[in-house]
């Protein structure tokens, strides 16, 4: 099956079948939606809607590797516009692999996409891995660079399962630190999740970045991440991921009913 997805992938891209799903991120602490993370799957005529990874693997044997995210991203910048249109001001977050940080054109483009679809610099979030940054620290720390420059918030996805080093984050122009999901879950009923979920937080504060919680699923484990002082959350609690055609929809509906409560 994996040598008849590779074959079946290049035409995917451009038949579109790759869709994209969002998934929402709030403040928590006023529970505002403040922006929503892209995940690509793929809509496969055959086997359904597959997730990614089962075909990211694949592109990156590829040169489809760099070929995705140009369309991850050209199309989260577009809804990106849509919502901002409907009256929804929120952040689009990409994620990027190594291949895509090391390449040097990877600031033109996004320069590129951000100005044709007329979207703020800054309403775009780059979410890389801590792996990804430490396969070429120095050339990952000059993209980097670039895209700090062009007004790119950027985000270290999934941090604590990582190898960084603490000497060279902190020479990151970094302005996110997201929480593993594995940490986030059990952090109610394991103390040493909980001790992590707390480092990590006020690390990432004597840092000067934000910190996001991914994996919230119920009201406690936002209630603690607040009271701990985490930034912001993601999670089923708040919203699962959801078409593009449905988030501006989903963000009228919040939105009227935290006017009313």
């Amino acid at each position: 099956m994996r040598l008849a997805l590779l074959g079946q992938l290049r035409r995917a891209i451009a038949a579109g079948e790759l869709v994209i799903f969002y998934r929402p991120k709030a403040d928590a602490g006023t529970g505002r939606v403040i922006g929503a993370e892209a995940l690509v799957r793929w809509q496969h005529p055959e086997h359904g809607l597959l997730g990614p990874n089962e075909f990211i693997p694949l592109a990156e044997t590829t040169g489809l590797i760099r070929q995705l995210p140009s369309y991850v991203l050209d199309t989260a910048l577009r809804d990106c516009r849509s919502w901002r249109e409907a009256g929804h001001d929120v952040s689009v977050a990409v994620n990027v692999s190594a291949r895509c940080l090391l390449d040097l054109e990877l600031p033109s483009e996004i320069e590129r996409l951000t100005a044709e679809h007329g979207v703020p610099a800054d309403r775009l979030v780059v979410e890389i891995t801590e792996s990804v940054i430490m396969s070429d620290p120095e050339r990952a720390l000059e993209v980097l660079n670039r895209l700090h420059v062009l007004g790119v918030r950027l985000s270290i996805d999934d941090f604590g399962t990582g190898y960084s080093s603490l000497a060279y984050l902190k020479n990151l122009p970094v302005q996110e630190l997201k929480v593993d999901r594995s940490f986030v879950t059990h952090m109610r009923e394991r103390s040493s999740e909980l001790a992590i979920v707390r480092s990590t937080v006020d690390l990432g504060h004597n840092l000067g970045m934000h910190v996001v919680a991914e994996g919230v699923e119920d009201a406690a484990t936002w209630d603690e991440l607040n009271a701990l002082g985490c930034d912001e959350i993601q999670g089923y609690y708040l919203g699962r991921p959801m078409p593009a055609d449905d988030v501006v929809n989903w963000l009228g509906t919040r939105r009227a009913t935290a006017a009313l409560s």
